[in-house]
């Protein structure tokens, strides 16, 4: 009886797991977090703002509203400077780019696997339309460029 027990408690805490790994961002680890912010700003950690983008991930206030309003611990998301606050602090801004992707993750390059490069375009492109190839533009190609050598240095898978 103890073992049947056992066992349905173990059965139970490993669906509760899946669970929450379903809910996650496939293929998100620290290695794309960082060649996100280098196809972006090179990984300048910066206070300042550029127009209407701020932090090492270019995040905007809409793109913030997008990922749920996250704050830095003890922060209001009414404060008017609260999405600065978070976006140019690293490990917050990682937050807010997890909770846009976990929005919006979708294989973009119809390659059949989500990952990095899938983050990336979503990030380019933005959450509603991923898909148009990154290459059409100036801008896109220098993120492209900026990707490969990133996925390079990595050994990302893409």
């Amino acid at each position: 009886m103890a073992a049947k027990v056992k066992l349905l408690a173990i059965t139970s805490v490993l669906a509760a797991l899946s669970l929450i790994e379903c809910t996650d961002v496939p293929n998100l680890n620290q290695a794309c977090f960082r060649c996100l912010c280098h196809v972006y700003t090179n990984c300048k950690s910066s206070d300042d703002c550029s127009g209407d983008y701020c932090g090492p991930f270019t995040i905007s206030k809409v793109y913030w509203t997008e990922a749920g309003k996250i704050t830095l611990p003890g922060d209001d998301p009414a404060s008017e400077n609260a999405w600065k606050e978070c976006a140019t602090d690293y490990n917050c801004a990682q937050k807010i780019v997890k909770g846009y992707l976990q929005k919006f993750v979708k294989d973009c390059n119809n390659d059949g696997e989500i990952n990095c490069f899938d983050y990336m375009m979503i990030n380019s492109n933005g959450g509603y339309n991923c898909t148009p190839p990154l290459d059409r533009s100036e801008t896109g190609r220098m993120w492209l460029e900026r990707y490969d050598e990133c996925h390079t240095k990595l050994n990302l898978l893409h």
